[in-house]
């Protein structure tokens, strides 16, 4: 019995896979025709609204479903910083509100998504470079000035999503300094109903086995939590202050569903 189980799991991932793996291509394709076609005639409000439909659209042919909880910076510039446990969290947090992220500088090497990282608005930075923190900084304030949300994964990496790992604190200058909004975010990210790391992208797994993966499975979904944004006052204690209290309020409410009784299910294989 437990072998005609394990059977129809595998035949199940495959069908999954089979049906979502050509959607997301063609949705690929369709965001590269897009952006090289329709972007250098419209407005920046215009490209916003597409990328956040795209996003929407992305989770839903994956099969993630999300569940918003807070009240997101909807108006205005600010800064979303989460803790990062997969490459989806990019689309998760877009498909709230459309987000320009930062991202270390050799994706944009990558073939094909880096282009298109790069003309959807991501900022990139070199951490071997000692000016590149600059250079971003004055990236980040344009962006700020045309109302945009910019989107921080501070951990500078991936976890199992189940801790939230020490911050760099250089690109929170730039917000502090200008005094923009700074809303914590934390994900937590389930499976069929558990606390789960079985999505996460970490370590050395690729990513054609991470899409095998998530777009084989189902009951794949997200929480959301918008933590209130960062009280004025901790602006004075400098850009470390803040950061240290965007991680303490992120690590309380990632650590709190596991306080609740959740077993976590081991790393996916």
């Amino acid at each position: 019995m437990r072998w005609i189980r394990l059977s129809k799991e595998v035949v199940l991932r495959f069908l999954l896979f089979s049906i979502r793996f050509p959607l997301v291509l063609l949705w690929l394709i369709s965001c590269l025709v897009c952006v090289a076609l329709v972007y250098p005639f419209v407005s920046i409000g215009v490209r916003n609204a597409m990328n956040h439909h795209w996003s929407r659209a992305l989770m839903f042919l994956c099969g993630v479903k999300l569940r918003v909880m807070g009240e997101p910076t909807l108006q205005g510039s600010a800064l979303w910083v989460a803790n990062h446990v997969s490459w989806i969290d990019i689309y998760v947090l877009s498909s709230v509100r459309c987000v320009a992220f930062i991202a270390k500088s050799e994706i944009r090497d990558w073939p094909v998504i880096g282009w298109l990282v790069a003309k959807v608005g991501t900022i990139f930075v070199n951490r071997s470079q000692r000016n590149s923190v600059r250079k971003v900084g004055a990236d980040m304030q344009k962006l700020f000035d045309q109302d945009m949300v910019i989107g921080l994964f501070a951990e500078g990496t991936t976890s199992r999503g189940f801790d939230v790992l020490p911050f760099h604190t250089s690109l929170f200058e730039p917000p502090v300094r200008a005094g923009i909004k700074i809303q914590p975010v934390a994900l937590r990210f389930f499976h069929k109903g558990q606390r789960s790391d079985y999505l996460a992208f970490v370590g050395n797994e690729s990513l054609i086995h991470n899409l095998w993966v998530l777009l084989g499975t189902t009951g794949a979904m997200v929480e959301v939590q918008f933590i209130p944004p960062v009280p004025a006052e901790q602006y004075e204690g400098g850009r470390a202050q803040v950061a240290d209290y965007v991680r303490e309020h992120i690590r309380e409410a990632v650590v709190q569903g596991l306080a609740q009784g959740h077993e976590a299910q081991p790393l996916a294989a």
